[in-house]
């Protein structure tokens, strides 16, 4: 992490958009570089922790979504969608974790153009003790509590849905 400022620079933001556009969005522009900057940092926190793992978050996350898939296994471009990634950006992730033995490629029974990204067992045990060391430190959320991350989550998937992230039934 950086040595922290003296000042809050979105507080500081906001004073400069309020003296040079005053009819200007300035909480609208406040929020998403609020939302922009707790990324950095949740990012940060959590790909430190994870790092003794061999992982990054998004490997991580790539793991864990191996890990609930009924069989271990999954087509690489279904999971460059519920990851909501590039196609590249999953062949990357697949690089990693297949150079630490954490996951292979395998054919696709039915299918000979689809790869499948399978979970190997060292994967599985590297996925639940990250997972035990991201419980430990409430991933990285900290300081807000329960209550806190609830109403947090539900007024980022109010933005989700009005960008159509996902559909809503």
């Amino acid at each position: 992490m950086s040595t922290p400022l003296r000042f809050d620079p979105i507080e500081e933001a906001g004073r400069q958009w309020r003296e040079h556009w005053p009819e200007g969005p300035v909480a609208a522009m406040e929020a998403v570089t609020s939302v922009m900057r707790a990324q950095q940092i949740l990012l940060a926190r959590l790909n430190e922790l994870l790092e003794p793992f061999g992982l990054t978050f998004a490997r991580y996350e790539a793991l864990m979504l191996l890990r609930f898939s009924r069989t271990g296994s999954l087509p690489m471009g279904k999971m460059g969608s519920r990851l909501q990634v590039h196609p590249t950006s999953v062949t990357n992730i697949i690089d990693g974790l297949e150079a630490r033995g954490m996951v292979v490629r395998t054919p696709h029974p039915s299918d000979r153009r689809t790869t499948l990204a399978t979970l190997t067992p060292e994967g599985r045990s590297v996925a639940g003790k990250a997972t035990e060391a991201l419980h430990a430190i409430r991933f990285g959320t900290q300081p807000l509590d329960d209550q806190q991350a609830i109403t947090l989550t539900a007024i980022l998937r109010s933005l989700r849905e009005g960008a159509e992230d996902f559909l809503i039934q």
